[in-house]
This record gives structure tokens, sequence and C-alpha cells, in this order.
């Protein structure tokens, strides 16, 4: 059975960004919709905020596009950040860590509508202080590959090693896993990209987004790789 997707960006990403992964994903038999984000709508995120403008964005489109096609299920794939969000959405502890929300908002326990989550360049832990409080959210409630009755696929692009001389790439992994040595997507270091017990799949000469120089996770020939996940098992 092929069940639609949704497509949720990383941080401070748009959907358009994300066009041409969703029109190969059709191309290829799943219908798919991006979360409808702009750029602007991730401004009340910032600073380690909550995530919950995000939540509704994304719940919205599950919804509609579960009711549009008559599926059980979706399957959600997150971008970077859009990984550890939707933990977030899937799990059933109230995220109202925040203040802006009430138990009762409905933002999340939405493992039953998901069948697979697959995670592309995802940093699932983090050391940087404005992310910390939000994802230890996650890692503490929903450590690894949580609910055995949903599939958990990470995907590591293994693009570039860390170095002191390419200080970007270096301070990026550095942040995340708190070591810069180390092999990565340009942002995402590949330890920090899998969870204990999900299906985690290195990718090499995956770089993290369009805007770097090869392909990236949403490159037709690096999905090829990852598409199968997509299947219902």
């Amino acid at each position: 059975m092929t069940l639609p997707t949704v497509i949720l960006p990383g941080y401070f990403a748009g959907a358009v960004a994300y066009r041409q992964m969703a029109q190969y994903l059709e191309s290829q038999g799943f219908p798919t919709v991006v979360v409808p984000l702009r750029r602007r709508d991730w401004f009340p995120t910032v600073g380690g905020r909550s995530m919950v403008p995000i939540l509704r964005y994304l719940d919205r489109t599950v919804k509609q596009l579960m009711a549009e096609h008559d599926a059980p299920k979706v399957n959600l794939i997150g971008h970077s950040a859009g990984g550890w969000i939707a933990r977030i959405y899937l799990g059933e502890k109230p995220y109202c860590i925040h203040g802006d929300v009430t138990e009762e908002a409905g933002l999340w326990d939405a493992r039953q509508k998901v069948a697979t989550l697959v995670t592309l360049g995802t940093p699932h832990v983090s050391q940087e202080r404005w992310t910390k409080r939000n994802l230890d959210f996650v890692k503490n409630n929903y450590p690894g590959a949580f609910y055995p009755d949903l599939r958990y696929v990470c995907i590591a692009g293994k693009a570039i090693f860390g170095q002191r001389r390419n200080w970007f790439v270096y301070s990026s992994y550095r942040l995340t896993c708190g070591v810069g040595d180390v092999w990565g997507d340009g942002i995402t270091p590949v330890e920090a990209a899998h969870l204990e017990g999900a299906e985690n799949i290195t990718l090499d000469g995956v770089w993290h987004s369009p805007s770097n120089p090869g392909s990236w996770y949403g490159s037709a020939q690096i999905m090829d790789r990852w598409i199968a996940y997509l299947k219902a098992v």
C-alpha cells in the first residue's frame, strides 16, 4: 500500500525549497504535500522558543492529507530540525514547556497517524544553548526509536570531515555533538543524525541542503537510495 507523504522543512526553510523533492515523490507514486511554511513563519521560534507555531502547520497538513486521500496514516519526512520537531508531534507528552499552550492543545500524540518517520540530516542531539531545551524535551521523553509500532528511518550524509581550517563545518559539528573533527553533511555530523534502534543509513557524498555544493538528500539520485523506506511494510 502506498501512503501519502508529508514533508516538514528544516529550520527557517520554506516549502518552496522542497518543491522538487515533492514532485519526485509524486512521480514515484507517493501523493506528497510539503507543510506550507514560509521563512517568516519561523520567526516566533527564534532563540530556542516554542515550536508550537510549526506544530500547528504540521498537524493541519497531516489531517488535510489524510482526509483528501481517505488514508489511515501518512509517511512523515523531516529534514534537519523538521525531524526532531516531528518527534514532538508524534509523542504523547504534552509539549507545554514554554507555557504557550495547555495540555488540551492536541498538537502531539499523533503517532497513530504516521506509519514511517524518515529524518534527513536531523540533529537528534545538540550542545547549542538555543536548541538544547527543545531537543532535551525530545531526547528525555522519547529516547531513540521510541515507539515500537512506528518505523524510524534516520538518514545521515557523509560529505565532509570537520577540520579547524573549515571553521563553519567544524563549529557546526562541535555545537551539535561536542566534537568537530568528525564526518557529516556539512551541518549535521553522522553520529547525531542516527537514533538508537532506528534503521540508520549513512549515504556517502550527501550534503545537508540544496544550497551546498553537491547532491543533497532531496536530489533525485539520492532519493532513489531511501525512497523504498516509504513503502508500507
